[in-house]
């Protein structure tokens, strides 16, 4: 059994993220000590490195429970999880490209002197505020 430093240290997720995990029903102590402290077994210890991985895979909360709960065997389940994750990942990519491409578009606009049109892009807001 493994005291809940012993999980964050085995893990990297800090303690505070372990009890949002717990209050979000992601992962449970399977007991405590007569002073009350949570113990976790390998299995736990074992789910919350899968939790963490999945969050570095940037999958939500709600992934995640889902992921926990299906049956290992149901392979088709896992793929559409995945397959949906990397649409969202594909989609924000694109999102982030036209963001750069028009951010490019505004700095190439300006040379940093006299008029430069990088305020009115963003929309200078300046002069509805008397000015100030």
């Amino acid at each position: 059994m493994f005291s809940i430093g012993q999980i964050s240290t085995r893990t990297g997720v800090k303690v505070p993220t372990i009890r949002y995990y717990e209050q979000m029903g992601l992962i449970t102590a399977e007991e405590r000590t007569e002073g009350n402290q949570r113990r976790f077994s390998q299995e736990g210890l074992d789910r919350l490195h899968f939790i963490r991985h999945a969050r570095d895979l940037g999958l939500s909360i709600d992934m995640i429970r889902h992921l926990l709960t299906i049956a290992p065997s149901n392979h088709a389940e896992s793929h559409r999880i995945a397959a949906e994750h990397l649409d969202e990942v594909r989609d924000r990519i694109a999102r982030l490209k036209r963001l750069e491409a028009e951010l490019v578009r505004i700095k190439d606009s300006c040379d940093g002197t006299d008029e430069c049109s990088v305020l009115s892009a963003f929309g200078d807001h300046r002069q509805c505020a008397g000015g100030h």
